[in-house]
C-alpha cells in the first residue's frame, strides 16, 4: 500500500513514469488499489472527460490525435485513454491506437494510455474510469477516452464520459446504424469523419434530419453535425471548440447525477460479480446451471442472497 501510494504523489507531482506504474497496478487489480481509491479520486483536479466513439474504420484514432495537436496548439495537457479490443482467448491485444498517435510520442504534455477491453462489454475496460481518474490527478485537461468501436453497445461511454462524440463516416450506411446502436441518443457532438470524401455532406443532412426528428433530451437540444478531415485539419477546431464549449453543459447538476448514477451501478454490477465469484459454491453454481439444474437468474439470487 506505501509503494502504491508513493506512486500516487509521484503522478500528482508529475512524473510520468510513476504514472505509468499506478496505471498498471490499477489495471491488474494489485493488492492495495482499493484501499487507495479515495485517495486517488480525492487527488482529481476537475478534467474535461471527453469520449469518442463510433465503429470500426470511422477514423476515430486519427481524430483523436488531430484533436490533441490542437489542444496543443492552445497551451493544454492532453491525457488519451484507448481502449483496444482483446482476444477471446488470450484476452490480449494488438494496441494499433499507439502507432495512429506516434506524433504525440515525444511531447511530455501528452499521455496515451493503451488499454485492453479484456471482454468488457460496451467498448470500455473495467478499469477505465479510475485510470482516467489517475491522469485527472496527474494534471492532464482534457482527458480523452477512445472506445473499441464494437458496434450496439458503445453507448457505455455516456456513463462515464461528460462530453460524448459521436464519429461516423460517409457511404458506409452508418445513418441507419448509428440509430440501431442508440449512438444519436447519447451522442453531445456528431461528427462525419473523412469528410473529404464523396457524400460526406448528404450524411450530415440524413443525420440532421434525422436528429430533427427524434425523441427524448435530442429533441430537446439537438447535438451539432460537423464534418471533419483527420487527416487534412480540416474542421478540427471548430470539432475542439464545441467539445470544450459543452463543458459547462455537461456539469450542471442534472447531467453530473445522472453519470454519478451510471457509475455506480457500474461499479455495483462488478462488486456483486466479485463478491459472487469468490464463494466457496460457485463451481457447483456454473455446472448446475450448465447441467439446467437451475437458471442463471435463480442462481444469481442465491449467489447474492
Amino acid at each position: 500500500m506505501a509503494d502504491l501510494a508513493e506512486l500516487l504523489r509521484g503522478a500528482v507531482a508529475g512524473e510520468r513514469r510513476s504514472l505509468a506504474r499506478l496505471l498498471t497496478a490499477i489495471e491488474n487489480d494489485a493488492p492495495g488499489i482499493r484501499e487507495l481509491l479515495p485517495s486517488l479520486f480525492a487527488a482529481g483536479r476537475g478534467a474535461h472527460l471527453v469520449g469518442i466513439t463510433g465503429p470500426p474504420g470511422s477514423g476515430k484514432s486519427t481524430l483523436v490525435s488531430a484533436l490533441a495537436a490542437e489542444w496543443r496548439r492552445r497551451g493544454r495537457r492532453v491525457g488519451i485513454v484507448a481502449v483496444d479490443p482483446s482476444s477471446p482467448h488470450t484476452r490480449g491485444a494488438i494496441m494499433g491506437d499507439r502507432i495512429r498517435m506516434m506524433d504525440h510520442s515525444a511531447d511530455p504534455d501528452v499521455f496515451v494510455r493503451s488499454m485492453a477491453s479484456r471482454g468488457q462489454m460496451g467498448g470500455l475496460a473495467a478499469a477505465t474510469w479510475v485510470v482516467a481518474a489517475a491522469i485527472d490527478a496527474a494534471g492532464y485537461d482534457p482527458i480523452v477516452i477512445e472506445t473499441v468501436g464494437a458496434g450496439q453497445s458503445e453507448v457505455e461511454i455516456a456513463r462515464l464520459a461528460e462530453t460524448t462524440v459521436v464519429v461516423e463516416m460517409p457511404e458506409a450506411g452508418d445513418e441507419v446504424q448509428a440509430i440501431k446502436a442508440g449512438l444519436l441518443e447519447v451522442a453531445d457532438v456528431l461528427v462525419v469523419n473523412k469528410a473529404d470524401r464523396p457524400g460526406a455532406d448528404r450524411a450530415a443532412r440524413q443525420l440532421r434530419a434525422m436528429l430533427s426528428t427524434a425523441g427524448g433530451r435530442v429533441a430537446r437540444k439537438p447535438p451539432p453535425v460537423l464534418l471533419t478531415s483527420a487527416t487534412g485539419g480540416e474542421g478540427i477546431s471548430a470539432l475542439a471548440e464545441a467539445i470544450d464549449g459543452h463543458r459547462s453543459v455537461a456539469r450542471l447538476p442534472d447531467q453530473a447525477r445522472a453519470r454519478a448514477d451510471g457509475q455506480l451501478r457500474r461499479a455495483l454490477g462488478e462488486a456483486a460479480t466479485r463478491r459472487a465469484a469468490s464463494r466457496a459454491d460457485w463451481t457447483a453454481t456454473v455446472e448446475a446451471v450448465a447441467t439446467h439444474e437451475i437458471d442463471p437468474i435463480t442462481a444469481a439470487e442465491r449467489l447474492l442472497a
